[in-house]
């Protein structure tokens, strides 16, 4: 950089006034930026902090101390402007790749250019490793126009020197370029991002980083492995999260020839709707897969919302599908030849014999003689539920009289937000499904297993005809009825207000 002879007053004045001045202004459209939230800033703030200072200071010894413009003073501080330069043209270059093409357009209401979702942004698709590139290439070429512009060095020698030595290092480091051209070749296409599950030859996990040499991915264990991309590039990728988040699963079970088919794919549909983290959409299957020799093999097909999730929510389903196979007494075949010679007589009267000792720990039955509770266990039923499993949903019509025998429950309701509130909660001992059955409407409530829960459940006639014979019996339960109908209404007041 060359200066000719200027005046000493023009300089002065330029100094005086036009350094504070622009440093004022600068200041001024920094704040500016900085409450719209907009990255500009950054770059503002350089040129007043950098590139303005190291400016006049170049102009106050250039034209004011009259210093020879080959001295090595005037030439590192012209050093010191390129570099300056640099750098604020390498933060505009990061604004314009990472943020809007507009030098940072103001956001929605209430949110910064950060907080913009970034797939809206074209400059989020443009792969990592060419912003390393760009930013290398635009250091190289800074670096050359100082060393040409400032110190007047010849670039031809150095640039010779460079290309023999590349040839060397290439032929040194052939594997590590190969992985960054393949690399390269990865990036271009783009079949993956940072957060996909991939499955990479046996490997299967989530894309921790994609850099100049390599892929990190993390399994579902907890261990990060590099794949170099020389590797990966030669190994057919399994994409789990593209084009859509969701992952379908399957699960086989095998029940007893003795079960009708339709009736076990409803049980096992129900299940699956009922089971927390299995969607809705795009839907639920379960088929006849095939026949066996032990039994009859079905095929459940579900999806999850990313694959990630595929261990909880499989355990959950199939711990819930033996909850099930237990309500409707459905029997999974074991592949032995199992031989019973146990009367069935004698296994009906042990079971009504159970029933009864349980049904007498009832508070609600304490003035029954015993010899009735044989009656009112002939027809009872025993259900087993999950924990977090549902007895019955709000408007459902009971069937029967439930008795708690193990485990705890919930009564809840949705409120006019769609939040679901507890009216009353359930122990052993206690009973349900009363305000359904004796006031002959849909349930008020929907009742949730929150431990896991054994209930037996006596059939409408037997329980109504208890009531009908046993008035006591039937002066506790209204009793009940009107205390749990008067939670229900207060329930549904206190959320209609809220709402």
């Amino acid at each position: 950089m060359e200066f000719g002879s200027d005046t000493f007053t023009k300089s002065a004045l330029l100094l005086a006034i036009g350094f504070p001045v622009t440093e004022l202004l600068l200041s001024e459209a920094i704040q500016y930026l900085r409450q719209q939230g907009r990255p500009l800033s950054g770059t503002l703030q350089i040129l007043r902090n950098l590139l303005i200072p190291s400016l006049a200071s170049l102009i106050f010894l250039a034209y004011i101390g009259h210093l020879d413009p080959e001295s090595w003073v005037i030439r590192f501080n012209e050093t010191v402007l390129w570099i300056c330069t640099l750098v604020a043209a390498l933060s505009l270059f990061d604004i314009l790749l990472f943020f809007d093409s507009d030098l940072g357009r103001q956001s929605p209401v209430g949110t910064t250019v950060d907080q913009v979702d970034a797939s809206e942004r074209w400059q989020a698709r443009i792969p990592k490793l060419f912003r390393d590139l760009a930013r290398v290439v635009l250091i190289l070429v800074g670096a050359a126009i100082i060393l040409s512009a400032t110190w007047k060095i010849d670039l031809g020698g150095l640039v010779t020197a460079l290309g023999i030595g590349s040839v060397v290092i290439g032929l040194a480091l052939q594997d590590t370029l190969g992985s960054i051209a393949a690399g390269i070749t990865l990036l271009f296409e783009q079949p993956f991002k940072k957060g996909d599950w991939l499955r990479v030859g046996d490997l299967v996990g989530k894309v921790t980083d994609i850099n100049w040499r390599s892929v990190r991915i993390e399994t579902i264990d907890m261990v990060q492995i590099t794949i170099p991309h020389l590797i990966i590039g030669k190994q057919i990728i399994s994409n789990y999260s593209q084009p859509i988040t969701a992952h379908r699963e399957e699960v086989f079970l095998a029940y007893a020839y003795a079960h009708p088919p339709n009736l076990v794919k409803q049980v096992l549909r129900e299940t699956a709707l009922s089971t927390p983290g299995i969607l809705e959409q795009p839907g639920i299957k379960v088929g006849t897969y095939k026949y066996e020799d032990s039994g009859i093999s079905y095929r459940v097909t579900f999806f999850v919302d990313g694959y990630q999730d595929r261990p909880a929510v499989r355990d959950e389903f199939q711990t819930r599908v033996w909850y099930a196979n237990q309500r409707y007494r459905l029997k999974i075949p074991y592949p032995v030849r199992e031989v019973y010679q146990v009367e069935a007589a004698s296994t009906d009267l042990a079971r009504v014999n159970k029933f009864s000792k349980d049904l007498q720990q009832m508070p609600v039955l304490e003035a029954i003689e015993v010899d009735s509770f044989g009656d009112l266990a002939k027809d009872a039923v025993l259900n087993t539920y999950a924990a977090g499993e549902q007895v019955y949903a709000e408007g459902d019509r009971v069937m029967g009289l439930y008795f708690i025998i193990a485990g705890k429950a919930d009564a809840s309701l949705l409120d006019g937000s769609g939040n679901r509130r507890i009216a009353y909660s359930l122990s052993k001992g206690d009973c349900f499904g009363e305000i359904s059955l004796f006031n002959d409407r849909p349930s008020p409530v929907a009742i949730h297993a929150t431990e896991d829960l054994e209930v037996i459940l006596i059939i409408p006639e037997a329980a109504k005809e208890l009531v009908n014979r046993r008035p006591n019996i039937a002066r506790d339960l209204g009793l009940t009825i009107e205390a749990r109908t008067r939670m229900v209404d207060e329930l549904q007041q206190a959320s209609m207000l809220e709402f």
